[in-house]
């Protein structure tokens, strides 16, 4: 017997951290629930997720408005709410279509168009939030608009950490609950490592981004490479979501710091655990506090040394008992944190990983284990069932008063 009909929106189809997430949790479902996705735009993601097994379609939305950046949609604001108004009698229709007992939006534009959308079509809808709410993160407009529909809208908010939780408005954070994007039981599995101690690599994953830390990590390769000879670096990812011209800007910094040489730009790359195994260290150098922070524990899944920024969810990644700040950077059991933005901080904690690494493979050993224990797709597939489960009981007996 199939499972509840859940339908998931979301308005891209490229393979952020949320998406994946989403398709792992799509995968560790299974026949529990009836998942449908509704994207509002055609790419890879849906490739993955109908392979996957998902019932998966694509409504299309204006470009202009579903591949812009945060501050872009605010740019264009009146082109995107004549959009959204042709936009949301379809999407009704969409929802009503699909006959769900509950309407997920899995991200910050579709929650938008949720909040509109699913109670015209006579849906309660939930939220799997993956982004602080919070003006050092987003466009403090944006932070206003999107408390404000946490605060009426959602029947439950699922969020990816307690720092983006905490980020809430109240009346939200009484009904959130926090489901750590978990991984598939194969990224635990041992596998060789691929870097090697004559030419050490040191690298950062993850989309190319202001947010995401590249700039600080080329600064911290820069002073790193002035000490030490024969150290390679990576940057691995792509820009995505209006943000092209990341890269090129990324490259050019290399060169201008003397290490263009010496640091490989990878693109986007279909097999990440791969990449990963390559390196010798992994850094997250994010200089606002991350949400979450996924390739952390891909790295710790994956036995490879970290280091990473001490803000927002990362701290509960890798020493969720001791909330203090490093003074600039500080090993823990399972990692080693720097302060957001130090470049110099960042080289400094890079250079003592690897002037000792003994004690850095005793942390990633570690780290893999706790891992194992409070990262997995199944832990998260739990918490999602009964929020939903919530989520729906809630409905029918609104319906029933």
């Amino acid at each position: 017997m199939p499972g509840p009909r859940i339908l998931v929106l979301d308005h891209t189809a490229q393979e952020g951290g949320a998406e994946l997430a989403l398709l792992r949790l799509a995968e560790a479902l299974g026949a529990d629930a009836d998942l449908r996705v509704l994207l509002f735009a055609d790419g890879p993601l849906r490739d993955r997720l109908t392979d996957a097994g998902v019932r998966t379609a694509v409504l299309p939305l204006d470009p202009a408005v579903a591949t812009a950046s945060r501050d872009g949609v605010l740019a264009g604001a009146a082109r995107s709410a004549i959009s959204a108004i042709g936009f949301i009698p379809r999407l009704v229709r969409a929802i009503r279509g699909a006959k769900p007992e509950l309407v997920v939006a899995h991200s910050l534009k579709s929650a938008v168009f949720a909040a509109i959308a699913a109670p015209l079509a006579g849906r309660r809808w939930a939220w799997h939030l993956h982004d602080r709410l919070a003006p050092d993160y987003l466009p403090a407009v944006l932070v206003t608009a999107m408390r404000a529909i946490a605060a009426v809208g959602p029947r439950i908010v699922v969020a990816n950490s307690a720092a983006t939780r905490a980020t809430l408005p109240a009346r939200a954070r009484r009904r959130a609950v926090i489901a750590y994007p978990g991984l598939p039981p194969e990224a635990f599995v041992p596998a060789a490592r691929e870097g090697t101690a004559a030419t050490p690599t040191v690298g950062i994953i993850g989309r190319i981004s202001a947010t995401k830390g590249q700039r600080e990590f080329l600064e911290a390769a820069a002073l790193l490479a002035a000490r030490r000879d024969g150290l390679r670096f990576a940057v691995v990812g792509a820009a995505l979501f209006g943000e092209e011209q990341g890269e090129p800007e990324m490259r050019q910094l290399a060169d201008r710091l003397g290490i263009g040489d010496r640091v490989e730009f990878t693109g986007w790359v279909s097999d990440v655990p791969r990449r990963l195994r390559a390196l010798d260290v992994v850094v997250h150098a994010s200089p606002v506090p991350e949400p979450f922070g996924q390739v952390i524990v891909e790295a710790m899944a994956a036995g490879v040394p970290v280091v990473a920024t001490a803000a927002g969810g990362v701290p509960e990644i890798l020493d969720p008992g001791d909330p203090t700040p490093p003074a600039r950077w500080r090993a823990t059991p399972t990692g080693v944190l720097t302060t957001p933005g130090d470049a110099g901080a960042l080289a400094d904690a890079l250079e003592a990983v690897l002037d000792d690494p003994a004690a850095a493979a005793a942390r990633a050993t570690a780290a893999r284990a706790d891992a194992a224990e409070r990262f997995t797709i199944e832990r998260t597939a739990d918490v999602v069932r009964s929020a939903w489960g919530s989520a729906r009981a809630g409905a029918r007996a609104a319906r029933v008063r």
